[in-house]
């Protein structure tokens, strides 16, 4: 996300993953579309939903709520977005009416809901994870306090190419204007050398390979030298594609594809120091950002809808797809932080709250492990397959049926 947060569209990535594949949401556009692939949504019961007797729900029904704030502020007409498998915002008045006073979790939910499975084809699903990180800062640049955390430049330009053509919907590019022409904004390892003297350097962090890796998170908790904490979320990005620095070392011979993970990359960097900074400059992607109070400290930022992310209850979606507000029950593991290299069962509901442009597809998700360094654990190596079911209200399943297919973007 995430952020995404706000989150760039893209930072809700997968913290794994990112580092891995790379993907922005801020790419030139293809030309030459490829095909939609279809996505079919197949009535279920809950039964069928493995763990879905013994899951916690109370931190989704939480979540949900947290939703249903936003959405009731929208008019009844509104689609709840992406392929339009979810219906309009009027079809999710009684469910969030009910979630005002739900009694138990579980009743309230399979008395609101219907559950679909999800599938394409013989797929399975891909699910990620990412956290909000803590970082050590000041206002000012000062001993080890050296590395620069930029808000939105004030020549920075974000185009929605959507708005031009229907083939773009979903892409954007950010630059800035010179000579009455839109042209990139100056890549990574420029911003790194010479600064930026249009924008404003809200912090200096003490170390640049955390302030590299909270631009993949987008978001993050900074304590300042006076004690002092703020938040520092998404404001923008250069519009520069991104790479993955993981997917570099795999290409270099320095690691194999499966030892990727947040942990790795971090101890390769710290091993190599005369090397750490063109590594991270290899990704030609910079985030900006603007300071934001912390708030209820156990919730994440705002992600892409609006809400307070609630950790192990958000997740972000491709809302290409997805509809945000929408609860979807992941069958699947993740890292276990207490036992290294082992997993555990992860069947547990969650709410499309997020956004992110590496969560590409509709059986893509990231999950919101929360605040710090446990859920940092977590989310640097979570990469899982799985099933994800998504629950409707009952109104949208009386028009669906048992059965439904939707083209989505490839």
């Amino acid at each position: 996300m995430a952020l995404r947060t706000q989150r760039p569209s893209w930072i809700a990535n997968g913290l794994a993953g990112v580092l891995l594949a790379g993907c922005m949401t801020m790419a030139p556009p293809s030309p030459m579309p490829a095909a939609p692939q279809s996505l079919t949504l197949t009535q279920t019961g809950f039964a069928a939903l493995e763990g879905w007797r013994s899951a916690a729900l109370s931190a989704a029904l939480v979540a949900f709520q947290r939703s249903c704030a936003v959405l009731v502020q929208r008019q009844d007409a509104t689609p709840m977005g992406g392929v339009q498998y979810a219906g309009t915002v009027a079809d999710w008045r009684g469910a969030c009416a009910a979630a005002t006073s739900p009694g138990e979790a579980r009743n309230f939910f399979e008395a609101n809901f219907v559950p679909y499975r999800m599938s394409q084809g013989d797929r399975l699903g891909l699910f990620t994870g990412y956290y909000e990180p803590e970082l050590r800062g000041s206002r000012t640049r000062h001993d080890a306090y050296q590395t620069p955390l930029y808000g939105a430049p004030a020549d920075l330009v974000s185009v929605d190419l959507g708005l031009f053509r229907d083939t773009f919907k979903g892409q954007r590019l950010a630059g800035r204007v010179v000579m009455n022409r839109l042209v990139p904004y100056p890549a990574r390892s420029e911003i790194v050398r010479g600064g930026l003297p249009a924008a404003t350097a809200l912090f200096y962090i003490d170390n640049p390979v955390d302030a590299f890796f909270l631009q993949i998170q987008g978001s993050g908790r900074i304590t300042l030298d006076n004690g002092s904490v703020v938040r520092a979320v998404f404001a923008g990005q250069n519009g520069q594609p991104y790479t993955a620095i993981g997917a570099v070392l795999v290409q270099r011979g320095e690691m194999k594809r499966e030892e990727v993970s947040a942990q790795s990359i971090r101890a390769w960097l710290a091993s190599h120091p005369a090397d750490a900074e063109g590594l991270m400059n290899a990704n030609a992607s910079y985030v900006f950002f603007a300071e934001r109070a912390i708030g209820d400290p156990a919730l994440g930022a705002a992600g892409t809808q609006g809400a307070p992310l609630t950790p192990e209850a958000s997740l972000a979606v491709d809302t290409g797809i997805h509809a945000l507000g929408v609860p979807a029950f992941l069958e699947t593991v993740a890292p276990d932080a207490d036992a290294a290299g082992s997993e555990r069962a992860f069947d547990r509901l969650l709410i499309m709250q997020d956004t992110g442009g590496a969560i590409r597809g509709a059986l893509r998700g990231d999950v919101y492990w929360g605040f710090g360094a446990r859920p940092g654990e977590i989310a640097g190596r979570m990469r899982s397959e799985g099933r994800m079911s998504v629950l409707l209200p009952k109104a949208v399943a009386a028009r669906l049926g048992s059965t439904a297919s939707f083209n989505t973007p490839p």
